[in-house]
């Protein structure tokens, strides 16, 4: 994760924000403002693939995110994660 913050434009839903990868070619977005909805969105060669997802799985793939970057000891990241894991789901 970096500091610049990321968004991207659903077709429906519109102005979507980055909360954190999830895995190769794959970042969890939400709504701008309600941070109700979620998806994974997933970056192919045809461009962005949106998948609605519900707000208890979006939580369990930020906390596996935060599991994942304490054991590889990337603190920094895990600190930003977690403030915006407090954020979002708290």
């Amino acid at each position: 994760m970096n500091n610049a913050e990321t968004y991207l434009n659903h077709p429906t839903f519109g102005l979507l924000f980055r909360v954190c990868l999830v895995a190769d070619h794959q970042e969890l977005f939400t709504t701008l403002y309600a941070q109700r909805l979620f998806f994974v969105v997933t970056s192919t060669p045809n461009g962005f693939r949106f998948e609605p997802i519900a707000r208890a799985d979006a939580r369990l793939m930020v906390e596996n995110r935060l599991r994942y970057l304490r054991r590889l000891g990337q603190s920094q990241q895990y600190e930003e994660l977690q403030a915006v894991h407090r954020e979002t789901f708290q």
